[in-house]
């Protein structure tokens, strides 16, 4: 039943998340209640307040980002390179800023990270990003067991998530929470256990505690039911942000 879960943990591992040190504190290996998560000041706050410029964004994510995120930001579908289609401008900027702070570690994705110029050329990245269609052709939970499992993972969904993440998957840019409708179910499971684990330190302190109470196979279910949102949009005609089918 839990076949999936054992292939996700096997792909490499990467973070993703909001928070900022607070002044003065050494950041250690897990999260810490002493965080002031989203700490003003830094290169996140200066792009954040900046106007994106999509032409010049382009440009950045062609060169830098593009061969591992695809042109079209639809990643890996096994999960080991993330969705960026249709992110959220605020999210795309924390998290880039959070890596190259070294606040969040992702040591592939630094090199590429560093080559952006300043705060505006983030701020440029990210409203491009936030252009793309979001894939409609993710890594969906594919199983014998999918539809029960996926209905479980909606309940614990609903319960949980929701609330944040939005029914539909959408997040709240004013509020950096993602967009998670059309990601990958390897990459969403993978990031859940993480934090689950204490292995992601740059994750929003609310989320680690409502997280933290799910076993594994929880896990599984929540990813497997978040996989499907892009396609339960498509059929509820919640289509704006999404690729027209080919």
């Amino acid at each position: 039943m839990y076949k999936a879960l054992t292939v996700a943990l096997g792909l490499s591992l990467a973070a993703t998340g909001t928070l900022a040190e607070a002044p003065g504190e050494k950041l250690p290996g897990t999260a810490s209640a002493n965080y002031q998560w989203n700490a003003p000041g830094g290169e996140a706050s200066q792009a954040l307040r900046l106007a994106g410029d999509v032409k010049a964004g382009q440009e950045d994510y062609t060169a830098y980002c593009a061969a591992c995120h695809r042109p079209n930001g639809g990643g890996d579908p096994d999960g080991s390179i993330p969705k960026l289609a249709g992110q959220h401008p605020s999210v795309v900027v924390k998290q880039l800023a959070d890596i190259r702070s070294g606040l969040r570690d992702n040591p592939t994705m630094l090199p590429f990270a560093v080559q952006l110029r300043d705060a505006q050329a983030l701020a440029n990245v990210a409203a491009y990003i936030a252009t793309l269609c979001i894939p409609r052709e993710s890594g969906i939970y594919q199983a014998p067991d999918a539809a029960n499992l996926v209905a479980y993972g909606r309940k614990l969904y609903d319960k949980d998530c929701s609330q944040c993440h939005q029914p539909n998957g959408y997040g709240v840019n004013e509020k950096l929470y993602p967009v998670i409708a059309g990601q990958h179910y390897p990459y969403l499971l993978r990031q859940m256990i993480e934090i689950r684990d204490g292995k992601r330190r740059n994750t929003h302190p609310d989320m680690v505690r409502v997280i933290s109470k799910y076993q594994d196979a929880e896990l599984v279910a929540i990813a497997a039911y978040q996989s499907t949102l892009a396609t339960q949009a498509q059929r509820l005609t919640l289509q704006p942000r999404f690729c027209n089918p080919s």
